[in-house]
């Protein structure tokens, strides 16, 4: 009878082993062990999802588990089948160096990712591939040292120095032309008024710049049934709204006109939960990143 229930159970786990895993040129790809926990390489597609835009046997993230947790680099695509990013992992939580892209190929962002917050030399590109913010951050995520903006031209906007996350000594501005805008002064993130000295451009310009306006309109933010009010009110698209995603993270705060963020904070997210991002707007306009802190 004992050699009956081995039997069995051999071939059982024979059976489990057999139907977690698939096979991808002679590789072993999606393995569950017998503790129920993901293991090896991973090819994760939208059946597993349910993602807009998506087909359901369509890529959407691959990359490597150990004991249910995500390790090493992780590759995530758009609708598209273009590359979205490439995040470097450490006991599942993103950690080591960062590169994601537009959807066109060219690159949207790179930088050291470390303790949920960027850390040491980082960049944001324009989607036609030119610099829109080079920055550094100590090793506590806040900006510090040399601190530039660029328009989309490629031309310096803004050239200064930060500490411990606010500006310090002299800032100068430029208009999109590379003349002088205007430079002043800082000291611990509050200005010396006194210091301020504006200029006329001495080139004619071809547009007037908006004032230390970085990117293309906020993006219109759409009522949906899994962004809410904290509230639980019925976002109309009008006024000051704070809202919240599925897993109850704040998404959305400030003020809307047209269901678009004019004014106020956008959070992003990874795909498991981890604040990524909060891009500031102002009247309609992306302005910046604020620095995620603790």
């Amino acid at each position: 009878m004992k050699k009956i229930t081995l039997i069995l159970l051999f071939i059982t786990c024979k059976i489990v082993i057999a139907q977690s895993y698939e096979l991808v040129n002679n590789d072993t790809i999606n393995v569950i062990d017998l503790t129920g926990k993901k293991q090896g390489k991973w090819v994760i597609t939208n059946i597993m999802l349910h993602k807009p835009c998506y087909a359901d046997d369509q890529k959407v993230e691959e990359g490597k588990f150990s004991d249910s947790k995500k390790i090493g680099f992780w590759k995530e695509y758009y609708c598209n089948n273009a590359l979205k990013s490439k995040i470097a992992y450490e006991n599942n939580r993103p950690s080591g160096y960062a590169i994601m892209y537009h959807d066109n190929g060219k690159i949207k962002e790179e930088g050291l990712w470390k303790n949920n917050r960027w850390v040491g030399d980082y960049k944001l590109y324009f989607s036609n591939g030119q610099v829109q913010q080079a920055f550094t951050f100590n090793t506590s995520g806040k900006r510090e040292g040399a601190q530039q903006y660029f328009y989309e031209n490629g031309q310096l906007m803004i050239d200064g120095t930060w500490a411990e996350g606010k500006e310090s000594g002299t800032l100068k501005e430029y208009y999109e032309n590379g003349d002088l805008r205007s430079q002043k002064d800082f000291n611990g993130g509050n200005l010396d008024v006194a210091s301020v000295k504006t200029y006329e451009p001495k080139k004619p310009l071809v547009e007037t710049p908006a004032e230390i306006m970085i990117e293309a309109p906020a993006p219109p933010v759409l009522a949906q049934k899994s962004e809410k009010d904290n509230l639980g009110k019925v976002f109309t698209g009008e006024g000051y709204w704070k809202l919240y995603n599925a897993n109850k993270q704040i998404s959305k705060d400030g003020n809307f006109t047209g269901s678009r963020l004019v004014d106020g904070k956008a959070y992003f997210y990874s795909p498991d939960g981890i604040l990524t991002r909060i891009a500031v707007y102002k009247e309609g306009r992306y302005i910046g990143d604020s620095v995620i802190e603790d």
